[in-house]
């Protein structure tokens, strides 16, 4: 038998492919989690270095973005996506308790 299933011939948890969804909880999961410890620590640190190091984040936008159908118009935008150290660490950290849970 392989190493990969069990004497009953189920697939173990290890081996299972993850699905997309999973993934993108982990993404969301960790990126709310680092968002709030980034803006704790923001208001908990005083002024200084490890408060500008922790808290140092960079803001990608897109948009204005028009969308001309001729019968109905819309503008979407700006849309941006704040991403700190600190949401970057919540990631990791929500991967590898994921990854320790399931």
């Amino acid at each position: 038998m392989p190493s990969s299933t069990r004497w009953n011939g189920e697939a173990s948890v290890a081996n299972v492919p993850r699905r997309p969804l999973f993934y993108l909880a982990i993404l969301s999961t960790g990126f709310a989690l680092g968002g709030f410890l980034s803006a704790f620590l923001e208001r908990v640190l005083p002024a200084g270095a490890p408060r500008e190091v922790l808290t140092f984040a960079v803001t990608p936008k897109l948009g204005p973005v028009t969308v001309d159908l001729l019968v109905l118009w819309f503008t979407v935008g700006p849309l941006g996506v704040r991403v700190s150290v600190l949401a970057l660490v919540g990631v990791v950290l929500a991967f590898l308790l994921a990854r320790s849970l399931f």
